[in-house]
């Protein structure tokens, strides 16, 4: 059920605690944009992202792995509790439902700079260790460990965690000797991006 995935951060000292919310406008890494204009069909703006048919698993895991250089520069995804938000800067809007149970989590560890966030942004966000190494280390509630293994950040400096949905963990992430642990959330109300675990703090 658990399947992991695997950003010139704005310098910022640690924030402490919080984890995720709310629509683009409101996502912690969301890029500042003009009102859109009446939304065109979905299916077009798919269509125009190479983006059709594609499930809203394939097109968080996509934009996630993207080079940065590779990112598209007119489209926003910004990833919800129970669905994945786009528009671009045609004015076209699609809303795209997580497979049934799944939750998806985005972390982007840092040691020096990190920067606000509650809904992960596909497209903009941006993670201090940027393909590196960690040890992860995720367990339930009640002690069951569901992944303990070494996972590669993705080139945006997060690590995406498709999760079981409404349920509470608790991750810990490891890296050059330094960790640092979170109680993690995936209910309506959890965020889906966190960055707010400074390793070695």
């Amino acid at each position: 059920m658990l399947i992991p995935h695997p950003a010139p951060a704005v310098p910022r000292r640690a924030l402490f605690g919080g984890l995720v919310l709310s629509t683009l406008a409101v996502a912690g890494c969301g890029a500042d944009r003009e009102p859109a204009a009446p939304a065109a069909p979905a299916q077009d703006l798919l269509s125009a992202h190479g983006l059709a048919g594609r499930t809203s698993r394939e097109i968080i895991d996509l934009l996630e792995a993207l080079p940065l250089e590779e990112r598209p520069t007119d489209l926003l995804a910004s990833v919800m509790p129970d669905r994945v938000d786009l528009s671009d800067a045609a004015g076209r809007e699609a809303s795209i439902p997580l497979p049934e149970g799944e939750a998806y989590v985005s972390v982007a560890p840092f040691v020096d700079a990190t920067h606000e966030c509650f809904f992960h942004s596909l497209t903009t966000c941006l993670g201090e260790l940027q393909q590196q190494s960690l040890e992860v280390h995720l367990t339930t509630t009640d002690g069951e460990v569901l992944l303990d293994q070494s996972l590669t950040t993705a080139p945006n400096g997060f690590l995406g965690l498709w999760l079981p949905r409404d349920q509470q963990f608790t991750l810990t992430l490891t890296h050059d000797g330094a960790s640092a642990s979170t109680p993690l959330a995936t209910d309506s109300e959890a965020p889906t991006c966190l960055t707010t675990m400074q390793l070695g703090a």
